[in-house]
């Protein structure tokens, strides 16, 4: 039996956070709110994110010897996630700079610090952490080898979900390993790179396309839209959650996390992404990353006043919501 439902390996960063009217031009100063520290970084979002869930879940990951590192950690014990692989020093924990606007969308800049120090070497420490996973989730906010080290150290028949984020071309090998591999519009526009025009916006086609890359299967997430999901046999939209977003900083995260969990616990890859969506939009209801991730009541609340997930088929189609999905 495997110890953990999810094992999250990725970045864990300091969110430093202003509310802006609108976002600066080049060259142009403008006024924001009181800043906010939060915890977040990719891989820790999606670890704090799974185990309020209920996931049995443990973060692979390094920070600095420093505030922002141990804030890290308190949030990640407070949630439930298993530390014992997150290392500490080397450089200073990794830090995102995060613009809000009034309608909630965010922009990101990140300065990956002791991030881009996992090393490949520090995964293949921790193979017995890989080898009591059901599922092994990564992001890119971590050097691309120490991924692919991830991949090459998973225990057979444990399930590898990735989003890669910040979006590059993908290897082979990794690409092979993705069950399933998660993007958004633009991330599934990089990976794809010459494979998709700019005039081209079907998601199914992006889906069929990005399966051809050699993924097992893909999720592509289109924001009040809901989600895209294919596996090479059938291709899914699941619709979104109405709701009223205040800051969807995180929510793609929570979306990933929701996902992996309900994967390794026998979920179709559809059914999956329909809780996947709930849980994601109830994300952009509150400000913040971490402290907007929803419990499993919470979740179910959502879920009673939101439509059922529809049937697999070829092409499904199903009506928009506004929520915001990833």
């Amino acid at each position: 039996m495997n110890d953990y439902d999810l094992l999250v390996v990725g970045s864990a960063n300091a969110d430093l956070v202003i509310g802006v009217e609108r976002r600066p031009g080049p060259g142009e100063t403008v006024l924001g709110s009181d800043l906010s520290v939060h915890p977040g970084g990719k891989g820790a979002n999606q670890a704090v994110a799974a185990a309020r869930l209920g996931a049995r879940t443990a973060l692979l990951a390094r920070v600095g010897d420093d505030a922002h590192g141990r804030l890290l950690l308190d949030s990640q014990r407070s949630a439930g996630v298993d530390t014992t692989g997150v290392l500490s020093g080397g450089a200073p924990t990794g830090v995102a700079l995060i613009t809000v606007d009034p309608s909630g969308d965010n922009s990101i800049v990140v300065s990956p610090g002791a991030n881009a120090r996992l090393s490949p070497a520090d995964i293949r420490d921790a193979s017995e952490l890989l080898r009591a996973s059901r599922v092994v989730s990564a992001q890119l906010e971590i050097p691309l080898e120490t991924v692919g080290e991830v991949v090459a150290g998973m225990a057979p028949g444990s399930r590898f979900v990735l989003n890669p984020s910040p979006p590059v071309p993908l290897p082979a090998g990794i690409l092979a390993a993705c069950d399933p591999l998660i993007v958004n519009e633009h991330e599934a526009r990089v990976v794809l790179g010459a494979s998709v025009g700019d005039g081209d916006d079907d998601p199914a086609e992006w889906a069929k396309a990005l399966l051809a890359l050699g993924p097992r299967s893909v999720v592509i997430t289109l924001g009040a839209r809901g989600a895209l999901v294919a596996d090479g046999r059938t291709t899914t939209l699941v619709p979104s959650v109405r709701v009223r977003a205040v800051d969807t900083t995180g929510a793609g995260d929570a979306f990933t996390a929701a996902l992996a969990w309900r994967l390794g616990a026998g979920e179709s890859l559809a059914g999956a992404a329909a809780y996947a969506v709930r849980v994601g939009a109830a994300a952009v209801t509150k400000e913040g990353a971490q402290v907007s991730f929803p419990t499993a009541v919470e979740v179910a609340s959502l879920t009673a006043a939101a439509p059922e997930p529809p049937a697999r088929s070829e092409r499904s189609v199903a009506t928009p919501g506004r929520g915001v999905s990833g």
